[in-house]
């Protein structure tokens, strides 16, 4: 009989294991600041590694802009974005913002990092 104890523990732990993965072709969502939108593409600065990012906009993309519907063209330079990707790293999803909240910490230091790689100046923040 003791000889089963160690093979559930065993088939439980791979159990844990495995539901703490990934779903395989799960959307991933980035967020960032544009820097051009149009045409089929966005290329936007990550918040992540502060580098500028292009990808393709799917053609039935979501565009919400400030609470209310939108399209690609409306998003302009230096806006706030949240995009969702699927598994072809084609963006489905745009959550954009043309303002900061108020008091929003983490939207000024994405704004102020911006500006100053854009100005070849390095920030602290």
């Amino acid at each position: 009989m003791s000889y089963r104890i160690p093979s559930q523990c065993a088939a439980a732990v791979a159990l844990v294991c495995f539901m703490n993965l990934p779903a395989f072709g799960a959307d991933k969502t980035h967020e960032g600041m544009v820097v051009t939108a149009g045409d089929g593409k966005l290329t936007m600065t990550s918040t992540d590694d502060m580098k500028q990012h292009t990808h393709d906009v799917a053609e039935d993309v979501k565009i919400t802009l400030d609470g209310k519907s939108a399209k690609l063209e409306n998003l302009m330079k230096g806006f706030h974005v949240i995009v969702t990707l699927n598994a072809k790293h084609v963006i489905t999803k745009i959550d954009a913002h043309s303002k900061g909240e108020a008091g929003d910490y983490r939207f000024r230091c994405v704004a102020q990092r911006a500006i100053h790689n854009a100005a070849g100046t390095k920030t602290t923040s």
